[in-house]
């Protein structure tokens, strides 16, 4: 079984990501010190950090928008990332961001991915995650742990 639809795949190759991708991280680890490291984080980003999906137009169920992984683009917003990450207690990590910086793109421990802007919503587990960042389906309101 494929790991991602045809469309999803076509994107991302163009956008420079092939399967087995992995880069350094060694830029990110010093610049992005105040956010806190953890393992699905650093394997996201040694498969797709560093990629720009340039897409636009109509989606499944939201319009599609383009993307960029890096985790540079989050500087400066250590406190948001902290407080959410205490409030849905999650360890929220930086990945980019998602359209003109309307949205930052995070990772939890889990391997979840999450848009996160004056609230978190939840795309789902990395390659769904993507698949619904380039068709176009929209996200869901994460609601507090009980």
């Amino acid at each position: 079984m494929p790991r991602f639809s045809q469309e999803a795949e076509d994107v991302l190759r163009r956008a420079g990501w092939f399967p087995d991708r992995r880069v350094g991280l060694s830029q990110w680890r010093a610049s992005a010190a105040e956010f806190t490291w953890h393992a699905a984080a650093e394997k996201f980003l040694q498969e797709f950090g560093g990629l720009r999906v340039d897409i636009s137009g109509p989606g499944i169920t939201c319009a599609r928008e383009s993307f960029e992984f890096d985790p540079d683009l989050a500087i400066g917003e250590g406190e948001k990332f902290a407080e959410f990450s205490e409030f849905f207690d999650r360890r929220f990590f930086p990945l980019g961001e998602l359209g003109r910086g309307e949205f930052f793109l995070a990772i939890d421990e889990e391997e979840v991915i999450y848009l996160v802007g004056a609230w978190v919503l939840k795309h789902g587990a990395k390659d769904l995650a993507l698949e619904h960042l380039i068709t176009g389906i929209a996200p869901e309101r994460l609601s507090p742990p009980a």
